[in-house]
């Protein structure tokens, strides 16, 4: 088995706590032979933890003749700069998300990929995570019917302070949680065209001046109607799903869901009364329905500790197979680019909160 020699550029929350988390642990398939991180201490642990050469500087890996692939943890302004000057030397890269802001970015991205003939993925795992696939497979099924709309909540309640609280950094909840649902909501939706945006940004809790609420409407003639919701200021935390259908819907959370449908075949026949209708004994009477529903249920089959680690798991495992064998990415920087359209769509309509 071929194995893929891999540096990581930062050692942050992403760079160390998600990628080295995850390759130091599949060893069969990766190997971590350099790390790149300005913060000395970050060095030093990378050298302990995974045995490899550390460099204060990203640009000594480009002297490199070595690497399979490198994957792009800077903070978030530094993506494109970075993953640019990878991709122009030479290497296959893995760029964490956002993969940028503005979608001429997107186009340098791509158009330097092709010129290098190397992979440019961006990780965007949870493309790939059970529950979203659930949702999939049910709506994907047809028994809930044609799809009318899809609401996603992903919030909570935190007053948070970091640098991915200023928008000079490429902050706000748009680029750092955004990125995850959205790309699920895209794929609902249909990456073939762009949807109508409607867009609602507000600073609320956080300690920065982007935005940590969120309310995200898209739309198009023939697609499902899509809300989302991306909160800080929620005191009841929810991370779910809600689908309507003609002939049922779903609900669920990240963990669990359920779904309930009637079948076409079974229900009875109706016609439309244009006079008032009546019961029998000549009273006025309500629309009656009798419809015969169908309910099922899933549970995730993951434990809640190890979610995030089979996301990963998913995720490399596609770039594995697209590094050793050619493999398509099924996560492609074309699917990202209309992400990011829309996220800067976004930003275009709240100009109180994001100024070109």
């Amino acid at each position: 088995m071929k194995k893929i020699r891999v540096a990581i550029i930062g050692q942050g929350r992403s760079g160390r706590d998600i990628h080295g988390a995850y390759l130091s642990q599949d060893t069969k398939r990766f190997t971590i032979v350099a790390v790149v991180d300005p913060i000395r201490e970050r060095r030093e642990r990378a050298a302990i933890e995974y045995g490899c050469n550390v460099y204060r500087d990203h640009r000594a890996l480009l002297k490199r003749t070595d690497l399979d692939l490198i994957v792009n943890a800077t903070p978030s302004m530094l993506h494109v700069p970075v993953s640019l000057e990878c991709l122009r030397a030479g290497f296959n890269v893995l760029c964490e998300k956002p993969l940028a802001s503005k979608t001429q970015d997107v186009d340098a991205l791509i158009a330097a990929s092709q010129k290098a003939n190397k992979v440019l993925a961006i990780f965007q795992q949870s493309r790939f995570a059970p529950y979203f696939r659930q949702v999939r497979k049910v709506i994907d099924s047809g028994v809930l019917g044609d799809i009318v709309q899809v609401s996603i909540a992903f919030n909570g309640f935190s007053r948070r302070y970091d640098w991915q609280t200023l928008t000079e950094f490429m902050g706000g909840s748009l680029l750092n949680t955004g990125p995850h649902p959205l790309d699920q909501a895209l794929q609902l939706f249909g990456t073939d065209r762009m949807p109508d945006v409607k867009c609602y940004l507000r600073n609320a809790n956080s300690y920065g001046n982007a935005e940590d609420h969120v309310m995200l409407i898209l739309s198009g003639e023939g697609r499902p109607l899509i809300d989302l919701e991306i909160s800080s200021c929620c005191a009841y935390p929810c991370y779910t799903y809600n689908v309507y259908g003609t002939r049922g819907g779903l609900k669920g959370s990240t963990a669990a869901m359920e779904w309930r449908y009637y079948d076409a075949k079974d229900a009875p026949k109706m016609r439309l009364h244009r006079k008032p209708i009546s019961k029998p004994d000549g009273t006025p009477s309500y629309c009656v329905d009798s419809l015969t529903w169908h309910q099922r249920s899933w549970k995730v089959p993951v434990k809640k500790g190890d979610l995030f680690s089979a996301m990963s798991g998913q995720y490399y495992s596609m770039v594995y197979r697209t590094l050793t064998t050619g493999a398509a990415l099924e996560i492609t920087p074309e699917q990202v680019r209309q992400q990011i359209a829309v996220i800067q769509e976004c930003h275009r309509q709240n100009p109180h909160i994001w100024r070109s």
